[in-house]
């Protein structure tokens, strides 16, 4: 029964070894896997919102995330993310401006006898 055992494991490992190298039939011990990419690209006629970046999900690679990918969306996020603290800056400035020129010019009634 022993000797039975001991057999059937040799089998079953030169079974798993040849299909891992690929038995000598082939290019090589496995066929090319084509990578995934990312499928649902972050839109390029508009701006992102909120729903854009909930539905981002990158693909797994071997070692976690395709770098290419993360680099990608991090990029056009910081990039927009930058575009909109500017903006936020200049409406400010230009509101602090507007409120400093609005404070020199009198809001006062004019006395009745300067009228006349």
């Amino acid at each position: 029964m022993f000797l039975f055992l001991v057999i059937a494991l040799a089998v079953v490992v030169a079974a798993v070894t040849l299909a891992v190298v690929g038995g000598g039939e082939g290019d090589g011990p496995l066929p090319e896997a084509v990578p995934e990419r990312l499928q649902d690209l972050l839109p390029l006629d508009r701006p992102l919102d909120r729903a854009d970046i909930d539905s981002l999900r990158f693909p797994l690679a071997a070692r976690g995330y395709r770098m290419s990918d993360v680099d990608d969306a991090l990029s056009r996020l910081a990039a927009e993310l930058a575009e909109r603290d500017a903006r936020i800056a200049d409406l400010e400035s230009a509101l602090s401006g507007a409120q400093t020129s609005a404070g020199h010019v009198s809001m006062e009634k004019p006395d009745q006898e300067d009228q006349q």
